[in-house]
């Protein structure tokens, strides 16, 4: 594994902003993001956005550089939400980033285990994230990790994840 440091992100540090943005832009770009570049509204907007969110929460994952200075390698952002059946807080894994330069290294295995040791100090019930269909090596990360498909009632099958845009 390549040597980490994580960190949240500060959203009034200019680097940080940067990072974070290259990241998610990167993203994006791929064929688990929208396959298109961020846009320069949203670019100039986002930041400010997230940091008005208290229950939103982002941490960067800096791996040292061939040049030994770290560089920006991954990106967890999560959501706190609340478990009506569970009574506490749940932490949604809304994304998850780790740039291509940097991949096969443990660092989403280390990410995660930031987001789960996060969720047990806010006294969180459960992680939750949402996966494509086809990001089939993705989907093999979180079940190696412990992820499972939610269900109440095997009789009822596994929840599906299904939205509606607003605007």
């Amino acid at each position: 594994m390549t040597t980490l440091t994580l960190q949240p992100v500060d959203f009034d540090d200019p680097r940080q902003t940067a990072d974070f943005l290259f990241l998610l832009d990167h993203y994006m770009r791929g064929p688990t993001g929208s396959g298109e570049p961020m846009g320069d509204e949203l670019r100039a907007r986002l930041p400010e956005a997230l940091r008005r969110r208290p229950t939103v929460l982002s941490y960067l994952a800096y791996a040292g550089g061939d040049d030994g200075q770290p560089q920006p390698a991954g990106l967890i952002n999560c959501v706190e939400g609340f478990s009506t059946f569970a009574g506490k807080p749940l932490l949604n894994i809304h994304d998850i980033v780790v740039h291509e330069d940097f991949r096969r290294r443990g660092i989403a295995r280390a990410l995660l285990a930031h987001a789960e040791a996060v969720a047990r100090e806010r006294g969180c019930c459960k992680l939750t994230l949402e996966v494509l269909e086809g990001n089939r090596g993705a989907h093999r990360a979180y079940l190696d990790f412990g992820f499972t498909a939610y269900q109440l009632d095997p009789a009822m099958g596994a929840a599906m994840f299904m939205e509606k845009k607003l605007g």
